[in-house]
């Protein structure tokens, strides 16, 4: 009996072992598909631009791209213009994120503040932002403050609505257990409705960092001296096409990083719950 029972532990752990080396294959594999579609875009691009066969002037080049990179480097312009861009987004981010779950949770606490603020939410939701870029920039000045204010226009209702849409899907189940239990309503929020939504606020952040970059963008369209929106709108001013589509690429690489560091920051939150 002692033997078929380690036999049997023996088979389970074999299967097991098989079935985690294919999930790790299978992400491999994944990952792999995702980088050879990178290099082989820029790889025909560049035979493409060799040939003859794509107008450089409009489409340009890796080649050219890397040119103008290295140009932005020597003159010092590149991080700045980076950075301004992420400190603007990130702050943006961290503003809109906040005051989202803090609306959120009063939209939960308080029913009727709920009901009232709702289709005012929908409505500004709606809008187009970019009609309200003059109005900002009157307001708050053609500067940083009028980015920051555009790109929290765009990120905090999305938020709101995400995150208060995750405590109205709390299991109705656990809630009843709380109630049986007298809980009270504080106890209910940080015991079950913010841990049991950890996977609504991240989806939520997830979204929001993408928000505010289009946000921050849109603004230094407008307004701003500095910043990668600014350096394709100048490169559109005086028909460089080579610094709008290096701008371009540099914009995607910063939204990956950004998108991949709230990835990581969910695993680890996954893991630790």
């Amino acid at each position: 009996m002692k033997r078929f029972g380690k036999r049997l532990i023996t088979m389970y752990s074999e299967e097991h072992k098989k079935f985690l080396k294919k999930i790790k294959t299978q992400a491999f594999l994944i990952r792999l598909s995702q980088v050879l579609i990178i290099v082989i875009f820029i790889v025909l691009w560049q035979i493409l631009a060799n040939q003859g066969i794509i107008n450089t002037f409009i489409f340009s080049s890796p080649r050219r791209v890397i040119d103008t990179i290295i140009m932005l480097h020597n003159n010092n312009s590149l991080y700045n213009h980076i950075g301004t861009t992420v400190w603007e987004t990130l702050v943006s981010f961290t503003l809109g994120s906040i005051i989202g779950i803090i609306i959120a949770t009063l939209m939960w606490w308080f029913k009727n503040f709920a009901k009232i603020i709702d289709p005012y939410l929908t409505i500004l939701n709606s809008l187009p932002k970019v009609a309200l870029g003059p109005i900002i920039i009157i307001w708050a000045g053609a500067g940083m403050k009028s980015i920051i204010i555009m790109a929290l226009f765009i990120s905090v209702i999305v938020t709101i609505l995400n995150v208060y849409q995750g405590f109205l899907n709390t299991d109705p189940n656990k809630l009843k257990l709380m109630q049986s239990f007298k809980a009270t309503k504080i106890q209910t929020y940080f015991k079950l409705i913010l841990p049991g939504n950890v996977g609504a606020i991240i989806s939520a952040l997830k979204i929001n960092i993408s928000m505010c970059l289009i946000g921050v963008i849109m603004g230094e369209f407008l307004v701003s001296k500095q910043g990668i929106g600014y350096l394709i709108v100048y490169g559109s001013q005086v028909f460089n096409l080579d610094l709008v589509i290096t701008g371009i690429i540099i914009l995607a690489f910063v939204a990956a990083l950004m998108y991949y560091t709230i990835l990581f920051i969910e695993k680890k939150l996954v893991v630790s719950d």
